[in-house]
């Protein structure tokens, strides 16, 4: 190839940039043991306003000791449902060099009974999850009374 043919074909091509970046150490990061743990950390970081409100759906990165590497934001919808873009966020995860990942959303309804939309979500994110390397432990059902965990319940 010619360096004028060269030179378009690279001007025409995006640069993908990773990048996470820290913002404390590992030790000072909290550590999830428990559905209970997840849920506090969630509602911690979760607008309580929308619980009740819209359907939203986030995503807690662990380490190798389940050190919190962060909350994904991944999708915010309407008062029934909101879409999930696996892509998005396995990208986001394998990004972070997270390790495993717990799952959750809320149900503005108030049901923390799953839906059979919610268990068909759950099972495709854990073999995409087997599949790459990036297990996920949980998926947390938000409701402004209490909350519901797949884990807990045997269903992962």
């Amino acid at each position: 190839m010619d360096t004028k043919n060269k030179d378009i074909v690279s001007s025409q091509v995006a640069e993908i940039v990773l990048s996470y970046r820290p913002n404390s150490k590992v030790s000072e990061k909290p550590q999830i043991v428990s559905s209970l743990t997840a849920n506090r950390i969630l509602r911690a970081n979760w607008d309580e306003s929308k619980i009740a409100f819209i359907e939203e759906f986030k995503v807690i990165l662990l380490n190798r000791a389940n050190r919190v590497l962060g909350i994904i934001n991944a999708s915010s919808g309407g008062t029934a449902g909101t879409v999930v873009d696996l892509k998005v966020i396995f990208g986001a995860a394998m990004k972070s060099s997270a390790s495993a990942m717990i799952i959750a959303h809320n149900h503005p309804s108030g049901t923390m009974k799953p839906s059979e939309r919610d268990k068909r979500l759950t099972e495709k994110m854990v073999k995409a999850g087997k599949l790459l390397e990036l297990p996920v432990l949980d998926h947390i059902i938000l409701t402004p009374e209490g909350y519901y965990s797949f884990a807990d319940d045997g269903g992962l």
